[in-house]
C-alpha cells in the first residue's frame, strides 16, 4: 500500500481488521477519522462522525462487507457535535436492541442529548474494557480535561493501536491519512512550509491546534505519561494524520512535552504580546 496515495473516497484498511472509514473535504481543514473495529462478526465503530458525515460513513462501512446490524457498541471518547452528530442515524439505521454506547458519564451526560435510544455504559463500571464475543479486548485509558473532563483513548490489544481522540489531532488544509511526519522533525523548527517535503509542516499544526484545544500543560501531560505506558504500533487520532512509525510518535511527543502555554494560558500569553 503507498500510503500517500490512496484513495479517500473507499474506506482504508489501517490494519487487520481496522478501517479508516472517514471523511475527506479538500476545502476543509478539520479532518475527521472514524475507525470501524471488526473481528468475527462483531464490530465496533469508535467516534463515528457529524450528521453531514453520515452517509460517507456508512457507505464505506457497508462496502468492508459489515451489515449495519453488526456494529454492536459505539464509542465516543468525549461528546464533541463531530464525533457524536451522527448518532440518531446510525441508531435508526442499526435498529438494535443489542446497540450500545459506550463512553465515560460525563460524557454520557451530554450523549443523551443525542440518542435517548440506545443504552450507556460507562468505561469505568465496565472496568475499563470492553471485549469482542471471540475475546478481542478494547482496553480505555482516562485521559481528564484533554480536552473535556470525561476523555479517554482506546487501545486495541490486538493490533497495538491507540485510537487517541482529539490528542495528536491537527488542523491541516494539507491532509494525508498517513503522516509525512519523521525523525528529521524531531529538532527541527516548524515553519509554515515543511523544508523536506515541502509540503505544509504537519508538526506545526498538530502544536497549533493543542495550543488551542487542550485547557492545560498540566492535563495534556497526564495523558501522554498515561499512553506512554503502553506498547504501540500507531496513533490514530480523531482529527489529521495516523502516527504509523516510532520516529513520529516520538517526535510529535517530545514536542507536545515541550508546549509551555496552552489553553488559557496561550490565550493570556497572546494578550499580554
Amino acid at each position: 500500500m503507498n500510503k500517500q496515495d490512496l484513495n479517500y473516497k473507499e474506506y482504508v484498511e489501517i490494519a487487520e481488521g481496522v478501517y479508516w472509514v472517514g471523511f475527506f473535504d479538500e476545502s476543509a481543514g478539520l479532518h475527521c477519522n472514524p475507525y470501524l473495529i471488526v473481528d468475527g462478526k462483531e464490530a465496533v465503530l469508535i467516534d463515528s462522525g457529524s450528521r453531514e458525515d453520515f452517509s460517507t460513513v456508512m457507505l464505506k462501512i457497508m462496502r468492508t462487507g459489515i451489515s449495519p446490524g453488526q456494529i454492536k457498541r459505539l464509542i465516543y471518547q468525549h461528546y464533541d457535535p463531530d464525533l457524536c452528530g451522527n448518532i440518531p442515524h446510525i441508531e435508526t439505521l442499526i435498529n438494535s436492541r443489542d446497540l450500545k454506547i459506550i463512553s465515560h458519564y460525563e460524557n454520557n451526560i451530554f450523549i443523551k442529548y443525542y440518542s435517548m435510544q440506545s443504552p450507556k455504559q460507562c468505561i469505568e463500571q465496565m472496568g475499563f474494557h470492553y471485549e469482542f464475543g471471540n475475546g478481542r479486548r478494547l482496553e480505555f485509558i482516562r485521559t481528564p480535561h484533554s480536552h473535556s473532563p470525561g476523555s479517554f483513548v482506546t487501545y486495541d490489544t490486538k493490533t497495538k493501536i491507540l485510537f487517541s481522540s482529539d490528542i495528536f489531532g491537527s488542523y491541516d488544509n494539507d491532509w494525508d491519512l498517513f503522516t509525512l511526519i519523521s525523525s528529521s522533525c524531531m529538532n527541527c523548527t516548524p515553519e509554515k512550509i515543511c523544508p523536506v517535503t515541502k509540503q505544509l509542516c504537519q508538526m506545526k499544526g498538530i502544536i497549533n491546534f493543542h495550543k488551542r484545544i487542550m485547557p492545560s500543560k498540566r492535563a495534556l501531560r497526564y495523558a501522554l505519561d498515561r499512553m506512554e505506558e503502553l506498547d504501540i504500533s500507531m496513533i490514530a487520532p480523531q482529527h489529521g494524520s495516523i502516527l504509523d512509525t516510532p520516529e513520529s510518535q516520538k517526535a510529535v511527543i517530545k514536542r507536545l512535552r515541550e508546549l509551555e502555554y496552552m489553553g488559557i494560558d496561550y490565550f493570556l500569553k497572546g494578550e499580554r504580546t
